[in-house]
């Protein structure tokens, strides 16, 4: 659709997969998103040779990752827990994996991701990493900055009963140096992300958008839509028909002007 002058965009936001990453090249400049996640501080994903030589190669302004606790790495702590000494050991685990990151890259080249809470069977995040005052405490020590999943703060605003604005307002947004956006749907009573936008999809995306644009919110990099992927798992959402309608819409609203 790039090469046929369907749609615009500026970037193609890749994992760390360097075949893709070539492949993609040849449409178009690549921003690397890379597969690193906070394992109560035992960091997973790091390939510290493989980053570096995909930042140089990209020009990828930032080392992402993900703020995640997994009951995995937390075996003794409830999915859905609040107890302050469970809260601490969380905190502690993302300030571990935080600053083994920002060590070695410096706190401005490195982003933090919010991952989303579900507190749901068959959900492995625990409900400390997905506090937006967790979130902050984290961002603001290890002076890192903040990479926005919009979807993933909706869904988290759900399920901790919260209004996604305030949830979205008490992240470190004062730090904000990158966007994700996809449409979060009702499927079999669960909400899923990286879909089409919906109608209130859009309404928040303008909400953000309207933020940066009076100057409340910092103007990040780059704001990526997460519709669909590569790989099996992302065939069914992955429908050119949608790619074909929403990409034009979201690169107008990102570069129209102030």
């Amino acid at each position: 659709m790039l090469a046929e002058g369907q749609i615009q965009l500026d970037y193609f936001k890749c994992p760390d997969w360097p075949d893709l990453i070539v492949e993609a090249q040849v449409y178009a400049p690549v921003a690397v998103h890379f597969d690193l996640v906070s394992a109560a501080g035992k960091l997973r994903g790091q390939n510290w040779s493989q980053v570096e030589q995909l930042l140089t190669e990209t020009q990828t302004p930032y080392v992402n990752l993900h703020l995640t606790a997994s009951v995995a790495d937390y075996p003794d702590l409830p999915l859905n827990t609040s107890e302050p000494t469970h809260v601490n050991r969380v905190i502690d685990g993302l300030l571990a994996d935080v600053w083994a990151v920002v060590d070695r890259f410096g706190p401005d080249r490195v982003i933090a991701e919010n991952i989303p809470y579900r507190g749901t069977p068959g959900h492995h995040t625990l409900r400390p990493a997905g506090d937006p005052r967790v979130i902050r405490q984290v961002v603001q020590e290890t002076g890192c900055g903040l990479l926005l999943d919009i979807s993933h703060a909706r869904m988290a605003a759900y399920y901790l009963g919260m209004d996604e604005h305030h949830y979205i307002q008490q992240l470190p947004i004062e730090k904000l140096r990158e966007l994700h956006f996809a449409g979060v749907h009702s499927i079999e009573g669960k909400l899923r992300d990286h879909l089409a936008i919906l109608p209130q999809d859009w309404e928040t995306l303008e909400w953000a958008l309207g933020n940066i644009t009076r100057g409340d919110w910092k103007n990040p990099w780059l704001l990526a839509f997460e519709y669909g992927g590569v790989g099996e798992v992302f065939e069914w959402r992955s429908d050119p028909a949608v790619i074909r309608e929403q990409v034009p819409k979201l690169y107008k609203l990102v570069h129209q002007p102030s």
